[in-house]
């Protein structure tokens, strides 16, 4: 069941990339189908057995999706919302522990380099993306904390989709760059959370059967 429905997810995603990206403003029934390849991980999530925090992530990233689809500054803000809250439900799921050092500097060299080229280009939103890139920086060194390489491949997938969508909207926009990079973000976007998915559903389906083991509950 598990395996249809994040099949499905990955068409609904699809169905997305060839219809509306890159297209300009979408209409609703566009933010529709844009939310339903991370809502539908969501469900896997929830019918496989990942851990609640994961589900929750996951459902935050959809909500996340329908937002950001929808035209206006409060639409993108509440976006932007969805999504931190998110990733720090990722983080209860990942666990606190400690990066490896390499991982912890370069995480903290790329928000350092925000500063440079996306805050002065942020505006008025300027402390909001300061707040989510301080913690999708946290849910990517999280991930690297955990001896999971697909789970560091979902996370870098994720860092990898936003710093192509700050590019797009910050950088880019309105320039010959902003439908590539939008063509690129969104493959990006949904491989990341449905890796961070797998590592989760992953020991669930191979956990062994022990028939001595104690049946009630």
């Amino acid at each position: 069941m598990t395996r249809a429905i994040i099949l499905a997810s990955a068409a609904a995603a699809l169905a997305y990339q060839l219809l509306y990206v890159g297209t300009g403003q979408i209409p609703i029934s566009g933010s529709l189908i844009k939310t339903l390849p991370v809502a539908l991980l969501a469900l896997a999530a929830m019918l496989g057995g990942a851990p609640r925090a994961i589900t929750l992530g996951l459902a935050l990233g959809a909500l996340g999706d329908f937002l950001l689809s929808r035209p206006g500054e409060a639409a993108f803000l509440a976006g932007m919302g969805a999504f931190a809250a998110g990733h720090l439900a990722y983080v209860g799921g990942f666990g606190l522990r400690r990066p490896p050092m390499f991982v912890a500097l370069a995480l903290l060299a790329l928000a350092a380099s925000t500063e440079i080229w996306l805050a002065p280009q942020a505006g008025a939103l300027v402390w909001p993306v300061r707040g989510y890139v301080v913690v999708i920086c946290l849910m990517a060194a999280m991930a690297a904390a955990r001896p999971d390489p697909l789970l560091w491949a979902g996370a870098a997938s994720f860092v990898l989709s936003d710093l192509l969508l700050s590019i797009a909207l910050f950088r880019a926009q309105g320039t010959a760059y902003a439908v590539p990079l939008a063509h690129m973000l969104w493959p990006a976007y949904w491989l990341g959370q449905c890796l961070i998915l797998l590592a989760f559903l992953r020991p669930v389906a191979s956990q062994p059967f022990h028939p001595d083991a104690e049946t009630t509950r």
